[in-house]
């Protein structure tokens, strides 16, 4: 039986909630008023009864990618195509790019309805963008996710590559193998990002320091699709050159995705360092203390 989601307007009538399980979702649209209506019911159409379609194949959601799929939705293809370029080198599964594809979808559904002068669809801080030409989006990135702390952003123009952003890391609402506070990324699409955040974020590590506190997946969590592999729980004291060390494991594998054209930046975060990898109009950057004020262009 289809469920019914919860549909409102937040409270400045700007806005439109989206919320069923584990999906939470805000659209924002801009343009006229007629064509924001009629975005916002689109949206809204297209949302109920995805969770479900979803649900109906997790199983194999839940399984290790691999080059071919017999996956039937819409959705969950789009999230087998965002981690297929990661199946052969490491464990991923296609859960990996969950909220960038639901963003990814509801914005489809925003866009087949009406002409827009800009939207997003933001699941958790995995935002899927439009902006039509003269536009821009400022994105926030804070350094550690799960509390107040240093604020910056990046601004996304309507000429750059970039429609999708997602974030990921040990503070995040999905578990992580490595020790980022948080790593954010730019890609041309929401699931891409979503699918590289976790890759790049796993890779921000010390193997085996005795500061790292790990524990099985499904300890924490028994139908976890990491199965038994070791998750972060804990970082304790860690040196500037072990910091360092670790951004720079991280930025190596950003750097490789960057030269294969699967992202267009990334933002790394950890102990209140910070790594920048760009499009070709930034140059890399460590920052300390902490400050960014470099606009993304493509």
């Amino acid at each position: 039986m289809t469920r019914l989601p919860q549909i409102a307007l937040l409270s400045d009538g700007r806005r439109l909630h989206l919320q069923d399980g584990p999906i939470d979702l805000i659209v924002e649209a801009r343009g006229r008023t007629d064509a924001v209506r009629s975005a916002y019911e689109a949206a809204a159409l297209r949302f109920t009864g995805l969770l479900d379609e979803l649900c109906a194949e997790l199983p194999q959601l839940r399984s290790a990618a691999e080059t071919r799929t017999s996956l039937k939705g819409v959705v969950a293809r789009r999230m087998h195509a965002a981690v297929a370029p990661y199946a052969a080198d490491c464990f991923i599964t296609p859960m990996a790019a969950v909220a960038g594809s639901v963003a990814e979808e509801i914005l489809a559904a925003v866009l087949r309805a009406a002409a827009l002068d800009r939207a997003y669809v933001n699941n958790g801080g995995d935002i899927a963008l439009h902006l039509s030409v003269g536009e821009h989006f400022s994105v926030g990135l804070m350094d550690r996710p799960d509390r107040d702390g240093v604020m910056r952003r990046l601004r996304i123009d309507a000429d750059d590559p970039v429609r999708g952003v997602a974030t990921s890391g040990r503070h995040g609402r999905s578990f992580s193998l490595g020790i980022a506070d948080a790593v954010t990324v730019l890609a041309a699409t929401a699931s891409q990002a979503d699918a590289a955040a976790t890759v790049i974020a796993n890779a921000v590590d010390l193997p085996g320091h005795p500061a790292i506190i790990r524990r099985p997946a499904n300890e924490l969590q028994p139908d976890s699709d990491l199965g038994a592999r070791l998750v972060t729980r804990g970082v304790g004291e860690l040196s500037h050159d072990e910091i360092a060390a670790a951004l720079e494991s991280g930025a190596e594998c950003a750097r490789q995705l960057f030269d294969r054209g699967l992202i267009e930046g990334a933002v790394l975060r950890l102990c209140g360092d910070m790594l920048v990898i760009g499009t070709k109009d930034i140059e890399e950057q460590r920052s300390r203390p902490r400050v960014l004020e470099n606009a993304v262009h493509a």
